[in-house]
């Protein structure tokens, strides 16, 4: 027995353990994004039409609430599939306290969104698929990404520090609000169109192609802002890391808006949203990914600064 837990102990103390468990939260945080979107446009939401259990009589799905039972159920089931994932990390981020610091504050915040989440779902069940409540249930999902991200980061080799120009930084953080913006007006979208997650769930009242087409000029302004981005960076000469960070997001970006207009004009198959889903997702992660490109280089070489500031005082 003793044995076992010094190889677990040993295992948990590995560096690539504590970036592939990280690694993990992330892209298992987006997947449940995904099989999330599914359950919606299968018409799955009230599958289980209650909350903890999935019938008033039963934790889990029985024959008679069909296909509709085991889809919703199963969406369920992997927040405990999430969790484990996140007491693995959390478990790794312990033994290496001492060394990778900000990481155990982040996969505590992680294990903590993951268990925020899981309660918003449940209300999001009992007040019958509210557009309102879904919204925040998604909107909740991007906040548990970004956390999930920048423990991640958190877990990456050090990188040659860069002093990005204010500007940049100001330029990225407008990108990330624009971003978010984008999430946000998404979710409207969705609360005004056909894909509700059930027949009896209620909607926004908006005009579907009035929100979309207002989601669609916030787009553009998030691809040019990326864009000039791009440009501005290469014109300052920024490492071939950050300015491929730039170069990642306007691709992404692009081809989410491939996606957005396929969607709009073939009437919203269920395939073409889920796959809109997952692009949002990773427009979301490249939007952090440049601002982290951006905003890290610069407290890196923040803290050199200080360290040899201290050294020469000495």
């Amino acid at each position: 027995m003793g044995r076992i837990v010094s190889r677990v102990n040993e295992w948990l103390d590995r560096p690539a353990t504590l970036r592939r468990a990280a690694l993990a939260l992330l892209v298992a945080n987006i997947g449940i994004v995904c099989t999330g979107g599914l359950v919606r446009l299968t018409g799955s939401g009230l599958g289980c039409p209650t909350w903890p259990r999935c019938t008033d009589e039963s934790y889990v799905t029985t024959a008679e609430m069909g296909y509709h039972g085991v889809i919703e159920f199963g969406n369920r089931t992997l927040t405990f599939v999430l969790s484990v994932f996140a007491l693995v990390a959390l478990a790794a981020a312990w033994r290496q306290r001492a060394r990778s610091r900000g990481a155990l504050r982040g996969a505590l915040w992680v294990l903590a969104g993951i268990a925020a989440q899981g309660v918003l779902g449940g209300i999001t069940v009992r007040m019958a698929l509210n557009p309102w409540t879904v919204a925040a249930h998604f909107l909740l999902s991007m906040a548990l990404i970004a956390v999930a991200f920048l423990f991640w980061d958190r877990t990456r080799p050090e990188r040659p520090a860069w002093r990005a120009p204010r500007a940049m930084r100001s330029a990225a953080a407008v990108i990330t609000a624009v971003s978010a913006a984008v999430l946000v007006m998404g979710t409207v979208v969705t609360g005004s169109g056909p894909h509700s997650g059930d027949t009896t769930a209620s909607r926004t009242g908006f005009d579907p192609e009035a929100m979309s087409q207002l989601h669609a000029d916030v787009v553009f302004v998030l691809v040019g802002l990326s864009v000039a981005m791009w440009f501005g960076l290469r014109a300052l000469g920024a490492p071939l890391r950050v300015t491929r960070a730039a170069a990642i997001l306007v691709a992404v970006e692009l081809a989410q808006g491939v996606v957005g207009f396929v969607q709009y004009f073939t009437g919203l198959p269920w395939p073409v949203v889920i796959l809109h889903m997952l692009g949002s997702c990773l427009v979301w992660t490249a939007t952090l990914n440049l601002m982290a490109a951006v905003t890290r280089g610069r407290a890196q070489a923040g803290s050199e600064d200080r360290d040899h500031s201290l050294a020469s005082t000495a």
